[in-house]
């Protein structure tokens, strides 16, 4: 789920990929690429901000301003996320079953033999044919008859015969959304200085409506405010400041199982999502 401090990593990020499009270890986009600037979460240290600035280093920091503010106004309904297709595949023919593609745990593979059904699922670490071993397992179990050889499980005499691979879907639920300001700080050794990296941050997030953030979803972010601040008496510091105001949201995240046989249905009490497993 998407918290504070995702959010102000996010504008970092964008802040980052502003000042230096080509790269950290690249010209910067301020002062024809002679400028040097650290873009960082938090407030400076007083100690470390001094020798940046009298080394004309630029800081630019991004720190929570205020309080956040309740903004839900969305029915919090369980929703599936984009369809991820199983990387685990299978062949079937006539009586051989042959697994093949790449495991990855959450998978379920399947098969129907005689009406029976038998269902495993994918752990960590297993391999195509660790799989074709454990379903062969319980057709076994079952009094039925299989050969097994690496990721190819047979089964003589069957008169029914298929397989399947299913993958587990993600789900996620939005239990709350809020809106929270930040100030984007340019601390500077001269007032251009200021103004440049002021004027670049500014109007590339003027051009962001959205922050994608850690947990795939996205932050709106909008100008809420500024000011500037110059105490060239104490630390030949230039300073300005520029406030966003981001809505987010923090959603649950959970797997809905794959139905891999039979028949099942969907129930939705409180925006449930209950399959039947087969």
């Amino acid at each position: 789920m998407a918290d504070q401090s995702d959010v102000e990593n996010a504008i970092v990020a964008a802040i980052a990929a502003t000042l230096y499009p080509n790269g950290p270890t690249e010209a910067s986009a301020v002062a024809d690429g002679a400028a040097t600037i650290r873009v960082y979460r938090g407030w400076p240290v007083a100690a470390a901000l001094h020798a940046d600035l009298t080394n004309g280093v630029v800081n630019v920091t991004v720190f929570a301003a205020g309080e956040p503010r309740d903004t839900t106004r969305y029915p919090s309904n369980w929703r599936v996320t984009t369809a991820a297709a199983p990387t685990l595949s299978v062949i079937v023919h006539r009586n051989v079953v042959t697994f093949g593609g790449t495991t990855a745990a959450g998978q379920m593979a399947g098969l129907s033999v005689n009406g029976g059904t038998y269902v495993y699922l994918v752990q960590p670490g297993d391999t195509t044919a660790l799989v074709a071993a454990a379903l062969a397992a319980q057709v076994i179990a079952a009094g039925l008859l299989v050969q097994v050889a690496g990721a190819t499980l047979a089964v003589p005499g069957a008169r029914q015969l298929f397989a399947r691979v299913e993958q587990a879907q993600s789900a996620y639920r939005e239990t709350r959304r809020q809106r929270q300001s930040f100030r984007v700080s340019c601390w500077c050794p001269e007032p251009i200085l200021r103004d440049q990296v002021a004027s670049v941050i500014d109007a590339a997030l003027a051009n962001t409506s959205f922050l994608t953030l850690s947990d795939g979803t996205a932050a709106r972010i909008t100008l809420a405010g500024g000011a500037t601040i110059d105490q060239a008496e104490n630390a030949a510091l230039y300073r300005r400041d520029l406030i966003y105001a981001t809505d987010y949201a923090t959603i649950l995240t959970a797997a809905q199982p794959a139905m891999v046989f039979g028949t099942g249905t969907l129930s939705s009490p409180a925006g449930s999502i209950s399959p039947l497993l087969g």
